[in-house]
């Protein structure tokens, strides 16, 4: 596991680069070890910053039973709720601070930070932070901290730009890989249902209301399609919340609690907090839209599978999307097999259920019609006349 070959190089103060897959075990990885090396009452000694509100919400809960015992004060800064909390609880003292960059800055420009004892800096979830645009702000932050740190960072992948980026930071680090990081894990299925892009909802409708799957989270692309899907299935009597970046702390929050607790069997979520969810016993994963990046795929389906546990993960394709899949299935190694539902009506298929998917957009081409074209999301070419051989 990642804590095993970890936990003993955080001990030799060696600054650390850990990825493994969702699900395995991160946080202890570093919480573990930081709580065994430092002593409690001496300023903030370390600092974890994460890209999400519910990562560090996250993060705070799991360590503060480990925290309490041995006298550490833990707490987690983040936007969405008033800062005058957390400014207060500041004064009273902190040991390990959890914060989202934008939080962290803010208290930091208001003169209520002082990060002059930090001893261990944690970068969770990297990658994230990366693709967010996060990055100008984690480096105004790591030139904040004292030069003489402990560097730790952990993802469930790691790109050639978050290596890039963290040149700089890290001193002669140790990398640690546990499990391939690009693939997902073996205990979930995966499964591809082709379906006109017009026809998703009423795909998803049918699946939840007559498969009955247990407890399923929903991915959708765009905070504005979480939200007319969670209206589509509320009219048909499902028990569904929503949880994206416009939604406020609280909304966000209850609907995370009421998942966890089953008040709600479905969750619609979109890839920005798609980390923050640490729910157990997720049986389904939903891709409503095909994630524009293998990456956020695999983070996607890790909700589910966890521990060992069996889950199952289902994308519906357009055939718009048919590109996006290829890359996917490029990343994991795999072709993932395509289905139909018998029991559901299909209009006239854009993608065959057969495992040939399009190209990128703009190398799309229908020979026929210029109208059926249009409808297929294709580019019309002409097709050529045939000569006709003399005689």
């Amino acid at each position: 596991a990642i804590q095993e070959q970890t936990i003993p190089l955080v001990l030799q103060s060696r600054d650390v680069v850990g990825t493994s897959q969702t699900g395995s075990g991160k946080t202890a990885a570093f919480v573990l070890p930081i709580l065994q090396v430092l002593q409690p009452g001496s300023g903030i000694r370390a600092l974890i910053v994460t890209p999400t509100r519910e990562l560090a919400r996250q993060i705070e809960e799991m360590a503060l039973p480990l925290a309490e015992r041995r006298g550490f004060r833990v707490l987690a800064v983040y936007g969405g709720v008033r800062i005058d909390g957390q400014i207060k609880r500041l004064r009273k003292g902190v040991d390990l601070l959890v914060a989202t960059p934008g939080r962290l800055l803010d208290l930091k420009r208001r003169g209520n930070l002082d990060l002059s004892c930090v001893r261990f800096l944690v970068l969770d979830e990297a990658d994230r932070m990366l693709d967010m645009g996060f990055w100008p702000d984690v480096r105004r932050i790591v030139q904040a901290l004292p030069r003489e740190r402990q560097n730790l960072l952990f993802s469930a992948t790691m790109s050639r730009g978050v290596l890039s980026a963290i040149r700089d930071t890290l001193r002669n680090p140790v990398y640690v890989e546990v499990g391939a990081s690009h693939t997902p894990v073996d205990t979930v299925e995966q499964v591809v249902l082709p379906v006109n892009q017009d026809q998703k909802t009423s795909l998803l409708v049918h699946y939840l209301t007559h498969h009955d799957p247990a407890r399923t989270l929903v991915f959708c692309r765009t905070k504005m399609r979480a939200d007319r899907v969670t209206h589509a299935l509320e009219k048909q009597s499902v028990k569904v919340a929503a949880i994206h970046s416009d939604r406020d702390q609280r909304e966000r929050q209850r609907a995370l609690d009421g998942f966890r607790r089953g008040e709600f069997d479905v969750l619609v979520a979109t890839d920005i907090v798609a980390r923050g969810i640490d729910v157990e016993d997720i049986s389904h994963v939903i891709n409503y839209d095909v994630p524009e990046s293998p990456d956020d795929y695999i983070h996607r389906i890790g909700r589910t599978a966890r521990a060992g546990a069996r889950g199952t993960a289902i994308t519906l394709l357009s055939a718009e999307e048919g590109y996006l899949l290829k890359d996917i299935e490029r990343q994991v190694d795999m072709t993932i097999e395509r289905r139909d539902l018998e029991e559901f009506v299909y209009e006239e298929r854009r993608i065959p259920l057969s495992n040939e998917l399009p190209r990128r957009p703009g190398k799309l081409v229908y020979r026929g019609g210029a109208q059926r074209a249009a409808k297929f999301g294709m580019r019309h070419v002409k097709p050529r006349s045939r000569r006709r051989s003399a005689g």
